[in-house]
Order: C-alpha cells, then sequence, then structure tokens
C-alpha cells in the first residue's frame, strides 16, 4: 500500500499505475489525510449461461397456460390473412 496525494496521482498518473502494479493499493490524500483508495481492475468471472432446453420451456408454457389452450400462432394468423 502506497500514498499519493490527490495533485500526485493527477500530475504523475504513469507513476501511480507503476505504484498499482507493484504495490496493489494507493491511498489518495488531501491534506494529510485518507479520501480515497485505488485498487487494480479485476474483472468478474461471468457465470456461463444455461443452455436453452426446449423441454423445460414446454413445461414452463404448460404452467403459465395453466391448461387453457394458447391464442392462435403467428404462422396461423398470417395463413389466415393470406387465404382471404
Amino acid at each position: 500500500m502506497s500514498r499519493m496525494t490527490v495533485r500526485e496521482v493527477r500530475l504523475k498518473w504513469p507513476e501511480a499505475e507503476r505504484r498499482l502494479a507493484h504495490g496493489g493499493e494507493i491511498v489518495v490524500t488531501r491534506d494529510g489525510k485518507p479520501v480515497a483508495r485505488i485498487l487494480p481492475y479485476e474483472p468478474r468471472a461471468r457465470p456461463q449461461a444455461a443452455r436453452f432446453d426446449s423441454i423445460e420451456h414446454l413445461r414452463w408454457l404448460d404452467r403459465f397456460w395453466k391448461g387453457e389452450s394458447p391464442r392462435p400462432s403467428t404462422d396461423d394468423l398470417i395463413d389466415r390473412d393470406r387465404a382471404e
């Protein structure tokens, strides 16, 4: 952990980057009092997205519609319009 003033961080950013690379953290001070901490960026691990499961989706649709017959599909509506 190292300390730098607000002015030093602003004017000597390359040095601040080097300190972050080696020390891991910078405490920024103003008038001798700590006001902020600068930490190196660590990307979060993204959880892998679940694959689409068509069977589970059909089960969900059944629960959603609760036994009601779903409204006509878009394909059915288009076929009706073309037939007219």
